[in-house]
């Protein structure tokens, strides 16, 4: 693959996140944010464990570090949090105005990257965020 191999994934990736608004917009009318959260993430774990195994990637995880286990655990908190709140704002409003809400997270974390990161974006960088920012101001503001 080449360095720009990326992109290609990056795409597929915003085509199956995009679809994750889709999917429970018409599927989880009726059912409690948690339980769909607690459904969608067996699912994930068997794909996953699936592919893992498949794919000759398997490794002992305890003998990861604390450190990385922390900072997974914490990851997975809040990737199950995002997923709860996501599902309930689903529910309850209108997938294009709820899609464009939570991608503010890209504004969030640029910003959190600065802070916690120590990174730099550019001039031209705060200029695509900020644009991002007022998307999401246009597409979720009332008509």
């Amino acid at each position: 693959m080449t360095n720009q191999a990326w992109v290609l994934w990056a795409i597929l990736s915003a085509i199956c996140a995009a679809m994750t608004a889709i999917f429970p917009k018409i599927g989880i009318q009726g059912v409690n944010p948690a339980l769909a959260t607690l459904i969608r993430t067996g699912i994930i774990l068997i794909i996953l464990a699936l592919f893992v195994w498949l794919s000759g990637k398997w490794s002992n995880p305890f003998q990861l570090s604390g450190r990385t286990w922390t900072f997974l655990t914490l990851s997975g908190l809040a990737t199950g949090a995002s997923w709860v709140c996501y599902f309930r704002a689903l529910q309850i409003g209108e997938a294009s105005k709820v899609a464009p809400i939570d991608k503010l997270s890209l504004v969030l974390v640029a910003v959190f990257a600065v802070i916690f990161l120590g990174e730099r974006p550019s001039v031209r960088d705060w200029s695509g965020i900020l644009m991002v920012a007022g998307g999401v101001l246009v597409l979720a503001l009332k008509r």
